[in-house]
């Protein structure tokens, strides 16, 4: 009798137990602050689903709170911010963020790095560069997670581009490396906060832009404020990744590492289709921007000049040796590998 009294007083008191232990579970969840380069509309493509993802399967044990561009820090802060550990996450090229790194100039758009958007990972995961990333990273503190790759780097202008003429004197906001490339042909980079881009280019601070493909330009609201799209690229993909504070990665159990990996791969896979789609379906029914192109004969005098520029950033240091190295022997193989990996 006395047995079972204490176990019917133990089963009145578990639901109280467990009311009083649901609290304490949720004061013991992992809280992440994480910060994306891009803004709220092209967020809700490039990292909303993937972070909605992992906080759905992850619970109570750890949630994301996720910030668009400069809502926390500018963007050019990024990489301070995630080292000193006021943002736990980013999600940026390393360009953008100003990475003190030796890789710094090979991400966001490195000229005619690469011609399409599986070129990106397949030079991180088998040619190499995973390894050097993770070296220059591991040594100032943040882990690079992964690399992945976004949509090709076109000009949107308010007058047409059809020639290289056409460039002198535009003055085009673009990422830091493609800026200075692209000087070369005239261009004058300005370098503004993400938001002000379409107010600059309403009041003629910008004459065009040169930050992405043509499917940004109509989800971000760019083909609103530009007539013109030009065909030709100075890169096939902007490389991108998601990086985190060292400290904080490195408390996280395995199990959840894994998970932010996963999703991680979830937004690479989900970014492959929807750009190479939306580029397409654009050029074809978009209604907002006149196409335009600089003959083949002329934009080879680009290419050429993207060479001497892999020159002058290699004989900057060993590690920007390497990697150029390794664009130059991937770039060789595709060509010799023929249709479809490259044409002509």
């Amino acid at each position: 009798m006395t047995s079972r009294r204490k176990f019917i007083k133990a089963a009145a008191m578990a639901p109280a137990a467990a009311a009083l232990a649901t609290p304490a579970l949720a004061q013991s969840t992992i809280r992440w602050r994480m910060q994306t380069y891009a803004g709220a509309a092209l967020a809700a493509e490039v990292i909303d689903p993937a972070i909605a993802m992992f906080n759905q399967i992850a619970g109570d044990r750890m949630q994301i709170e996720l910030f668009y561009a400069d809502q926390l820090v500018p963007t050019g802060e990024l990489f301070q911010a995630m080292q000193r550990g006021t943002i736990d996450a980013v999600q940026s090229d390393d360009d953008s963020m100003a990475s003190p790194t030796e890789v710094t100039v090979f991400g966001g758009y490195f000229p005619f790095g690469s011609r399409y958007s599986l070129d990106v990972p397949v030079l991180f995961n088998q040619y190499g560069l995973n390894e050097i990333w993770d070296e220059q990273y591991s040594a100032v503190g943040v882990k690079h997670i992964s690399a992945g790759a976004w949509d090709p780097c076109h000009f949107a202008t308010r007058d047409p581009i059809r020639s290289l003429a056409d460039m002198e004197g535009k003055r085009i906001f673009t990422f830091p490396t493609a800026g200075r490339f692209l000087t070369r042909f005239g261009v004058v980079p300005v370098n503004l906060p993400w938001e002000d881009i379409e107010v600059a280019m309403q009041t003629g601070e910008l004459d065009g832009i040169a930050w992405s493909g043509i499917t940004e330009d109509y989800t971000v609201g760019w083909a609103d404020v530009t007539n013109y799209f030009l065909t030709n690229n100075i890169s096939g993909a902007w490389a991108g990744s998601f990086f985190a504070n060292m400290d904080r990665w490195n408390e996280l159990p395995e199990d959840l590492q894994t998970l932010f990996r996963v999703c991680c791969d979830q937004s690479h896979y989900y970014r492959q289709w929807w750009y190479w789609g939306g580029e397409a379906n654009l050029r074809v029914n978009g209604d907002k921007l006149e196409l335009t192109t600089i003959p083949d004969e002329e934009w080879a005098t680009v290419e050429a000049a993207a060479q001497e520029f892999w020159e002058e950033i290699a004989a900057e240091s060993e590690t920007k040796r390497r990697v150029v190295d390794i664009f130059r022997q991937y770039n060789a193989d595709m060509v010799r590998a023929g249709r479809p990996y490259r044409y002509g």
